[in-house]
């Protein structure tokens, strides 16, 4: 099928083949080692998902507390708290 997209070329030797017969013995009901490298490829990914998931979530929050700090010198919280900020 043409495509414009990079195609990759995985053989099964090595530290690859080792990776397969991980996954072999995972998931014993597989026994298409295409199969296989695709759920290694799935897993991976959700692996990442996460750890990228956790990053954003603590920059997030770095990005609250670094503005919840900020406010406190844009505020003054006795004139606000006053009569005077609802004239």
């Amino acid at each position: 099928m043409p495509t414009t997209k990079p195609r990759y070329v995985i053989t099964d030797t090595g530290d690859m083949a080792g990776m397969l017969d991980d996954a072999q013995r995972r998931w014993p009901d597989v026994q298409d080692r295409r199969e296989l490298l695709i759920r290694l490829a799935a897993t991976g990914h959700d692996s990442i998902a996460t750890d990228l998931a956790a990053d954003e979530q603590t920059a997030r929050r770095q990005r609250q507390r670094a503005a919840l700090a900020r406010a406190r010198s844009l505020i003054d919280v006795d004139e606000l708290l006053s009569d005077t900020a609802w004239r």
